[in-house]
């Protein structure tokens, strides 16, 4: 091969280059591979015998076959289909035995943008079953990952990483998999974008998109554009700055462009934004202003007198914005001017924003409190701009999609998805204070097209009922998380709308999403040629985001095990929180010093790296020592029950303390009937012949006038727990 020129080393990062072994055989399967990627990796071997891997009828990159073809380069061809897999073995080990590299070259595929790798499960696991040794390797085309709005790669930048050789017992496709995430997570935790603040970001997002993307309130139609809102928030932050010497300031309003607007001040302050959950209780709330140091708020009159649940501070430590902000008019104006004059680096200047912001604390969250008192989440410039490129690249919308905002800004996804994200990738925006007023929201996707609609399962069953197929024709992508999707509510939404529903996956702690479903990706030719990487699996709640790393360690004992079964979920990436807000015990029960999460979530991953989730630890019984699911029993409930087409939640399973077997489950339910012991066993007779095991079977029931859920959706779990112990509601 020395005709060709050695390929350019200049934008090219290697990680883990000590991994490649010096003289012993091994196959090389990159993530994905064009002509480039091909150069480089072949100068990396250069001065080793290289045997090159192909399927026969694979769609290869043009420009790879020619140099193949030029260099008279040794190929072996494979027929994955074959049912002789001991020539097949025989023909790699005879290779390896001589010292070859054996270099599988995966034929050009269709998928979602930065896909962990373009060669489908199945062939993966097909190819690692030749059972020679296979040195994992990761190519990220930083193009795919990077947005130029935070940092601008070379068009030929690209980082590739090696892990540890693979052989003998240590060799499957799990094991492989979970290299292959590992190494992901190195090369995007790599980027140098990681390192700038948000505030930063932000600047230069708004600027960039200035004129072109606006806000806009579902209340009563007003637009903002960008340059307006830039203007705004920086008037306000000159208040916020004089107002408060505290290092975080609260922020008590629904989705909103005020909401906006008040979150970019806090930022361009200097200051970290605490976006209150006004839908607490008041015990709750005050430990998270106790927590949180808080001395100022940005809220609303309006507000303040509809919320009066909230325990509001004095008078004079609250912002009131209604009031506040037509005084502002002639400093916006200013500012509006100079935002237009100056290049976002010098505007950032003047305003003491940062360019870099990596581990400081950027935000701060409180979690839902579903399963015990809430905790404060915080969030570094690094975990919100690292989950931000993440969820933006793997979407890859276009600059004329526009987002409904209606998700309280106090919730993980209605903070970094419809306050961050879209400002910084340029995408409108549609404000509604509430995700309930489901006639209202599907006025405001008509009226403005809206293309991205983001929910949980609780608020889409709401469409259900009084709103035409119509009023959703525009919508492109339906996005759902923080709860099971039941499978009766994506067939009946997609009967009704014609829109598939795509279930996602997050926490708090890793700033939320980590996992999404999505469209597959349009087939680019002969699909025999050139495979469709899926993109979409029903009862997943997706593949992982790029640059992030699973594990799975066994609930009981947490020893490592396989990620093809079930066990406890560990995330590693640059969007994993850095620990709770002074709290270093239970801070230390989710994170080990490697910065790995332990969400506390059970599941599995699947052949093509769709995350399964099989229920939270804190939603599993111990029964007799088998570990009952909760959501599954629930399941199982509604389908004997006849509940499919419920557009509200009627039941609800939770484990109390039992003498003989551990825990017993209890269901709380909204259905009225006949006495409680023989509805028990008319149930117990229904789920039998539905194959449940008896164990699963609730031994008590109890009435409840309603579910208990939080603002988010989610099922209010310590409430519920509260209930059942009690024995009856309250």
């Amino acid at each position: 091969m020395s005709q060709t020129p050695p390929p350019s080393f200049k934008h090219l990062t290697v990680l883990g280059a000590e991994h490649i072994p010096a003289k012993e055989g091994f196959m090389l399967l990159p993530s994905q591979l064009d002509y480039l990627t091909l150069r480089r990796l072949e100068h990396l071997l250069d001065g080793r015998s290289i045997v090159y891997l192909l399927e026969e009828g694979a769609g290869i990159d043009p420009e790879v076959k020619a140099h193949l073809e030029n260099e008279h380069a040794n190929a072996l061809a494979i027929v994955p289909e074959t049912t002789d897999i001991a020539s097949y073995r025989a023909a790699l080990r005879g290779a390896v035995k001589g010292g070859a590299v054996i270099f599988y070259l995966p034929a050009q595929a269709a998928s979602a943008n930065a896909p962990v790798t373009t060669v489908p499960g199945a062939k993966l696991d097909f190819l690692i079953k030749a059972d020679v040794p296979v040195l994992p390797c990761y190519v990220q085309l930083d193009r795919q990952v990077c947005p130029p709005i935070i940092h601008t790669p070379a068009a030929d930048s690209a980082t590739i990483a090696f892990g540890k050789p693979l052989a003998d017992d240590e060799l499957s496709l799990a094991s492989y998999q979970e290299s292959l995430f590992a190494l992901a997570e190195q090369c995007f935790s790599a980027m140098p974008a990681l390192g700038h603040s948000l505030g930063y970001a932000l600047i230069k997002g708004l600027k960039k998109h200035s004129t072109r993307n606006q806000v806009i309130d579902g209340k009563d139609d007003s637009v903002l554009t960008f340059d307006k809102i830039l203007a705004a928030a920086i008037a306000l932050s000159k208040v916020v700055k004089a107002e408060t010497k505290k290092p975080r300031v609260g922020i008590v309003l629904p989705p909103s462009p005020i909401g906006l607007i008040a979150n970019l001040a806090v930022v361009f302050a200097g200051k970290t934004p605490v976006n209150l959950n006004f839908t607490a209780g008041r015990a709750a709330t005050e430990s998270a202003i106790k927590q949180a140091d808080l001395d100022k708020f940005l809220t609303a009159d309006t507000f303040v007198r509809k919320v009066q649940s909230f325990p509001w501070p004095p008078m004079k430590n609250l912002i009131l914005l209604e009031r506040l902000m037509p005084t502002l008019k002639v400093k916006i104006g200013i500012w509006f001017v100079l935002s237009k004059i100056l290049p976002a680096s010098l505007l950032a200047m003047i305003l003491g924003v940062a360019r870099d912001g990596g581990n400081k604390e950027a935000t701060l969250l409180f979690t839902s409190g579903s399963s015990g008192d809430p905790k404060g989440v915080v969030l570094t410039h690094r975990n919100l701009l690292g989950n931000v490129i993440q969820f933006g690249t793997r979407l890859n919308l276009a600059p004329n999609d526009s987002v409904l905002g209606c998700l309280p800004l106090f919730h993980s996804f209605g903070c970094t998805v419809t306050l961050w994200y879209p400002v910084i990738f340029g995408l409108d925006l549609v404000y509604y204070p509430t995700p309930l007023e489901v006639k209202k929201l599907a006025e405001l996707i008509q009226k403005h097209k809206i293309s991205v609609m983001i929910a949980t399962p609780t608020f889409l069953r709401g469409y259900l009922k009084g709103v035409n197929r119509e009023q959703l024709a525009s919508i492109k992508l339906v996005v759902t998380g923080a709860e099971k999707l039941p499978k009766a509510l994506a067939e009946s939404f997609e009967n009704r709308f014609g829109k598939q529903i795509f279930e996602g996956y997050g926490l708090t702690e890793t700033s939320p999403v980590s996992n999404v479903n999505l469209p597959d990706a349009a087939p680019i030719g002969n699909e025999d040629a050139h495979p469709v990487i899926p993109s979409y699996r029903f009862g997943s709640v997706g593949q992982l985001l790029p640059g992030l790393a699973v594990r799975m360690t066994h609930p009981d004992t947490n020893e490592p095990q396989s990620i093809h079964q079930s066990g406890i979920i560990w995330f590693k990436g640059a969007n994993i929180f850095t620990g709770y807000l002074n709290d270093p015990k239970r801070s230390a029960e989710v994170l080990d010093k490697d910065g790995w999460f332990r969400t506390g979530d059970v599941g599995r991953v699947d052949l093509d790296g769709f995350l399964y989730i099989e229920g939270r630890l804190s939603r599993f019984s111990k029964i007799a020592g088998e570990m009952v699911p909760h959501e599954t029993v629930e399941e199982s409930l509604v389908r004997a029950l006849g509940l499919e087409g419920e557009s509200t939640r009627r039941i609800a399973i939770v484990g109390v303390p039992d003498v003989d077997k551990g825990e017993a489950l209890v269901m709380l339910t909204t259905l009225t009937g006949g006495p409680e012991s023989q509805e028990i066993v008319q149930l117990r007779y229904r789920l039998i012949e539905r194959g449940v095991p008896p164990l699963w079977i609730p031994k008590k029931m109890i009435r409840v006038t309603e579910i208990p859920v939080l603002a988010s959706g989610k099922l209010d779990v310590k409430n519920c727990e509260k209930i059942a112990k009690a024995g009856t509601p309250p």
